[in-house]
């Protein structure tokens, strides 16, 4: 496997997109540091200090993950690349749901014409979102995404955004166009990725998004269970770390397993050539449906209670609502359960079309060996995937849950147990397993072993076996390009260096 990685930089193309990948996420850590227009920097900086702000419930935490900290931090980069994503999903499940949509899909360019309405949906999103990120930011007594900063800015004495800006067209429209520019410029940074670069560009944002964060729950794991010199504290630690183990082992598994189910083609003449005749197998993945059903069950159990709470500002009833709907406790694990489990089968009915794939064999002289061409293969199919669900939601439901259990029983904070065995490792691990696969087909391609002496990585993106070829930057530009990151990565050392000197 060393000499696998030794391997990487023996090639010249394979090399050029490691390193232009690498440039690209510096871009995206880089953008992430500026402060919106209007919203005083020292705040954010003083806010980001104190301990509040980095404590959180299961939804806050999660947001504050896949973006890396910007929604804290007040970034331009505050919504992120979930609008993109969302309306991704959307477009997807309309796309399986509207019939014009899927003969769009299915026509000559109708990729690049879904492609387009994505983009359009994307911005919608971004300007609704910033709006309410912009109102989050001039009354942050009722964000709560920036939990704590109330109180920060009461005995502080300071304010977030000055008086003269608060509630203003001028701050609004310059906040809301700020934040959209800084989310498609993510998403064409991603698309830059994913063509010139290597690995997907949207998983590889938001994983280093992720890991942006993983320094603090280091060092706060470090501070409260290593130099505490606590044995209780000196037991959870070992428990935390034979969780992680256990859980990037069961994640891989779960990643890589798949149902094989074996596929006949009949023999047929073509003019004088004998076609088929073979045999071969059709694999489908165990957790069809990814982190999906985690994200939308977040959703779903925190957002209309944040929503009614920010309608109702004053009403007692809205904040008690609030307070039991982020409640840590078996009821609240129940419904969170419940919902990954709907929308694992939600997201399969719509996404896994038995039917079609049942047409697709019988038109070209296919068929499993033991079941009836037509509805009968539509059947088997969908029992099949209905059994596969169930135990990919049985486990996606522990990675979900097990983190709120460890900060309810064991008194761990969220935002570090989120690392040990959470949502985040699994995106982690399922980013990390597809670059591999994708870096060991550019090996194999060349006559260079793999990462493996025997078998081959499997990614995440099963039916994407080919890479997209894209047209090679200059070499006189890549290189303006990275003395220019590197220039801007040294002012940014320099300047945190002196804040910590002087501060």
């Amino acid at each position: 496997m060393i000499s696998a990685f030794a391997n990487i930089f023996k090639i010249p193309e394979l090399r050029q997109r490691v390193f232009f990948t690498l440039a690209m996420l510096a871009v995206v850590r880089i953008g992430a540091a500026i402060t919106l227009p209007g919203v005083d920097p020292s705040v954010v900086q003083g806010y980001l200090d104190t301990s509040e702000a980095k404590t959180g419930n299961a939804l806050t935490t999660l947001i504050s993950a896949f973006s890396g900290g910007v929604v804290a931090a007040c970034s331009i980069f505050a919504l992120g690349i979930m609008p993109y994503i969302s309306a991704s999903i959307m477009v997807q499940l309309l796309t399986a749901v509207v019939p014009t949509l899927g003969k769009l899909a299915k026509e000559v360019g109708g990729r690049q014409k879904i492609t387009q309405y994505t983009r359009y949906l994307t911005i919608v999103l971004c300007v609704i979102q910033g709006y309410l990120m912009a109102r989050g930011l001039c009354h942050p007594e009722g964000n709560v995404l920036l939990r704590g900063m109330d109180d920060f800015l009461s005995k502080s004495s300071r304010q977030l955004v000055p008086a003269h800006l608060v509630d203003t067209f001028g701050f609004y429209a310059i906040s809301v166009t700020a934040m959209t520019a800084g989310t498609l410029f993510l998403m064409w940074l991603g698309e830059q990725i994913t063509e010139r670069g290597i690995g997907n560009g949207t998983s590889l944002i938001i994983s280093v998004n992720i890991l942006s964060d993983l320094p603090n729950a280091l060092v706060n794991t470090f501070r409260d269970y290593v130099r505490a010199g606590d044995p209780v504290k000196a037991i959870k630690l070992v428990g935390l770390i034979a969780l992680f183990v256990v859980t990037v082992a069961g994640i891989i598994i779960l990643t890589q397993a798949t149902r094989k189910i074996a596929i006949n083609y009949a023999k047929r003449m073509v003019g004088r050539k004998v076609m088929g005749g073979q045999s071969t197998h059709l694999p489908i993945r165990l957790n069809y449906s990814g982190v999906m059903p985690i994200i939308f069950a977040s959703a779903i159990i925190s957002f209309p209670a944040v929503i009614i709470n920010w309608i109702f500002k004053d009403a007692g009833w809205a904040k008690k609502f609030l307070e039991y709907s982020q409640n840590n406790g078996p009821w609240h694990w129940l419904i969170y359960l419940v919902l990954i489990f709907f929308f694992a089968y939600f997201w399969v009915a719509t996404m896994f079309q038995p039917t079609q794939i049942s047409e697709d064999l019988k038109s070209n002289g296919g068929y499993i060996p033991g079941i009836r061409p037509g509805k009968p293969t539509a059947d088997f199919l969908d029992f099949t995937m209905s059994r596969l669900t169930f135990a990919g939601a049985c486990f996606l439901s522990l990675v979900a849950i097990v983190p709120q259990m460890m900060t309810h029983y064991a008194q761990i904070p969220y935002f570090t147990a989120q690392f040990f065995g959470g949502t985040s490792v699994l995106i982690l691990v399922g980013v990390l397993l597809d670059l591999m696969r994708q870096v060991e087909t550019h090996l194999l391609q060349r006559n260079y072993d793999g990462f493996l002496r025997k078998g081959k990585i499997r990614g995440r993106y099963e039916g994407d076996g080919t890479l997209r070829e894209g047209a090679s930057s200059a070499s006189g530009r890549v290189v303006l390009l990275y003395v220019a990151l590197a220039v801007l990565v040294l002012i940014g050392i320099s300047t945190a260096i002196y804040r910590k000197v002087n501060g």
